[in-house]
């Protein structure tokens, strides 16, 4: 992160149809929307100039057009977590809400803070991640669709028309998802030839997780300690106490990585019967009184700290080795 940003900063609050742009020459602060198109990107580009560092929020689809543009045209770009912007300006008690002054105060944030500039993903990790959405979506569609099955095939009187439709809409459904499936594996398999091999050693991870986990962690390029890798999980553990009040017991945080955290907890049932350090982790914290989801949970993460070492080592799993690493990571 830098301290000292070498650009000007422009603050850009993101809607569905405009742009609330706010920079500032010399002491001036200004103002400017503009529309979500490629026309609308290129009048804030002539208005504040391409060398500048841009900061915006994560809002999913919608920010990231413009910001693909922005750093083609050289210009640096900051995406921030909606959170973090929401906690300055609560910081600041600020009263109000409008785009233009999110936009002034996500200029304010980028003229106080150090910020990260953000990089375009990999073409390849972006289509695998659309493939992924795809897969996610015919799933519930099937999930949808077997439900109605099942409560049609329980009525007194079946439609024999509408029970058949129902059977065929399932079966291409299921046709449909192995299809997209088995791309996305071909795609991260040309990718991660080296690490998708890596991570199947390890006993209780196969072949879809092994992908998915690439696909999440982006090939672990950017991860500097496992650390991160668990919390972008959302396995780190949470505690909430204050003074002498303890509130509920200590928790998984649960934010992000949904779809990775739940392929990570059905592979910890495998992990702890065939993982030597996951079995070994698993009996002792049920011996303690833990319960069996939270030694699950333990499972999970041991299973990233694994992970991580071996794709930064480029070493096969061994059970002796991979422990040792795994503790100087």
């Amino acid at each position: 992160m830098d301290s000292h940003p070498p650009f000007p900063i422009v603050g850009i609050d993101v809607s569905k149809a405009t742009r609330a742009v706010c920079y500032q020459v010399q002491e001036q602060v200004k103002h400017l929307e503009v529309r979500n198109d490629k026309g609308g990107f290129q009048q804030l580009v002539q208005a504040c100039g391409a060398h500048c560092r841009f900061v915006m929020e994560a809002t999913g689809t919608y920010n990231l057009a413009l910001a693909y543009y922005l750093h083609e045209q050289g210009g640096q770009v900051a995406v921030l977590n909606p959170l973090v912007i929401k906690r300055f300006i609560q910081m600041h008690l600020s009263k109000g809400k409008s785009d233009r002054k999110d936009a002034q105060w996500l200029l304010r944030y980028g003229q106080q803070q150090p910020l990260k500039v953000w990089q375009p993903d990999e073409t390849v990790l972006v289509e695998c991640r659309q493939l992924e959405q795809s897969t996610e979506q015919l799933l519930k569609q099937k999930r949808m669709v077997s439900n109605a099955l099942e409560a049609l095939q329980r009525q007194p009187v079946i439609s024999k028309l509408a029970l058949k439709r129902l059977q065929q809409t399932l079966k291409t459904l299921t046709t449909q998802v192995d299809a997209v499936e088995a791309e996305l594996l071909l795609l991260l398999e040309q990718r991660f030839a080296s690490e998708m091999t890596l991570l199947c050693s390890i006993p209780g991870i196969g072949r879809k997780t092994a992908g998915m986990l690439l696909l999440f962690a982006g090939g672990f390029t950017r991860l500097d300690n496992y650390r991160q890798l668990i919390a972008m999980a959302g396995l780190s553990p949470r505690e909430h106490t204050s003074g002498t009040r303890i509130r509920g017991k200590v928790r998984i945080t649960k934010m992000g990585g949904a779809l990775i955290r739940g392929k990570l907890f059905r592979c910890s049932f495998s992990a702890k019967k065939t993982n030597a350090a996951c079995a070994a982790l698993f009996d002792r914290l049920v011996a303690n009184g833990k319960n069996k989801k939270l030694a699950l949970n333990a499972v999970c993460n041991k299973l990233l700290k694994q992970a991580f070492a071996i794709v930064k080592s480029g070493i096969p799993y061994q059970a002796d080795f991979c422990s040792k690493l795994v503790l100087t990571a």
